[in-house]
């Protein structure tokens, strides 16, 4: 399948699958990067939360679910424990009032340059 509207397309990977007969939805990290592949706000955790989680929306919309669907969230954040917080902060208040099971982890380094976020997902429709 290709990556929905204004999604990178040039990824190495799909964006979700969907487990059979079609109830969970396994999202890959949903980087934060815009249409051309270029990875966001370097140094700014909360913009490339903001755009990480949007991209993950469009995926899981993509695949007929909403952030409702969501049953549980990993969000990567390299950084100190305050730019996890602020992290925590954008994607918990962009999810509001759904609040699914997660675990928030950091780390040393991710896969883009200049990537300082990642969340990936679990939905079921």
């Amino acid at each position: 399948m290709s990556p929905p509207e204004g999604l990178f397309p040039g990824v190495p990977y799909d964006y979700a699958a969907v487990a059979p007969p079609g109830a969970v939805v396994f999202t890959a990290g949903a980087c934060p990067l815009d249409p051309e592949g270029g990875v966001v706000a370097p140094g700014d955790h909360r913009e490339q939360a903001r755009v990480a989680l949007a991209n993950l929306l469009a995926v899981l919309a993509a695949h007929g679910c909403g952030p409702q669907d969501l049953v549980r969230t990993t969000i990567y954040v390299v950084g100190e424990r305050e730019d996890l917080v602020a992290v925590w902060d954008v994607v918990s208040s962009g999810l509001a009032p759904h609040r699914p099971p997660s675990t928030l982890l950091g780390v040393t380094v991710l896969g883009y340059p200049d990537q300082l976020v990642e969340i990936d997902g679990i939905a079921a429709r």
